[in-house]
């Protein structure tokens, strides 16, 4: 709670009252409780400072990787999309890239491939998302910054690199109901190991799973990364 003096204010004791609630209430709605990237300058002074900071084009580091970027066509949930239709490209922080990276390689040595439906996601279309959405089990609350938007979340699966078929991992993207749980285990035992092959390979690589989301993982480190509102074609700009 944050409290202002209004001592000073010549006004009735009722109007003083008032103000003394309403005030500090108005203001509370105000506060950010993180910082948030929109320019390019903030983001290269961000990199400046620590190198991790750095946003990486996955293809650039996953070669053979697929890419499946749902929300840049209406085959989502939402039913809308919700990147612009030209959105060919996506990212993670350097660290969690180059982690990804590792988990790829695991994945080869055993005929599989990664699939990523989605990583970086601007701020504003989390927001946008919570515009439609006002639902904390299906889209994340802006007032927390999403993992996605720290560029360190990603919704992937994997794929068989001979067919270029996905595992079998008993639903699809972007199911929301309990088969899609981590625990879920009213699944075929096929299913079950491809689950866990994932699971296990991403924490081996730091990639913590969501517990209701077979798909989704956020990378963990020591760096306590900024949300970023930065397009898709401003970072693509910056690749070197």
């Amino acid at each position: 709670m944050i409290y202002y003096r209004l001592g000073f204010m010549h006004i009735s004791g009722k109007i003083s009252l008032l103000l003394w609630f309403v005030v500090p209430s108005f203001l509370r709605a105000q506060e950010t409780p993180f910082a948030v990237q929109h320019t390019l300058a903030q983001y290269k002074q961000a990199i400046k400072a620590d190198d991790r900071n750095r946003m990486t084009e996955l293809k650039s580091i996953l070669p053979g990787v697929v890419y499946d970027l749902r929300y840049a066509t209406t085959n989502n949930f939402m039913h809308r999309a919700m990147y612009p239709s030209n959105t060919h490209h996506t990212f993670l922080r350097m660290p969690a890239a180059r982690a990804l990276q590792r988990v790829q390689a695991a994945l080869a040595r055993q005929g599989f491939g990664l699939k990523i439906f989605d990583a970086y996601r601007p701020f504003s279309v989390t927001q946008h998302f919570w515009e439609l959405v006002k639902d904390e089990r299906y889209v994340a609350n802006p007032a927390r910054g999403s993992n996605h938007n720290r560029g360190t979340a990603v919704d992937l699966t994997i794929i068989d690199l001979k067919t270029g078929e996905e595992l079998p991992m008993g639903t699809g993207f972007d199911n929301f109901t309990d088969s899609a749980h981590q625990d879920f285990k009213q699944l075929p035992p096929e299913m079950l190991r491809n689950r866990l092959l994932l699971k296990t390979l991403m924490g081996q690589q730091g990639f913590k799973p969501l517990n209701t989301e077979w798909w989704h993982y956020t990378f963990s480190d020591n760096n306590s990364y900024e949300v970023l509102d930065l397009s898709f074609k401003q970072l693509k700009k910056l690749q070197h």
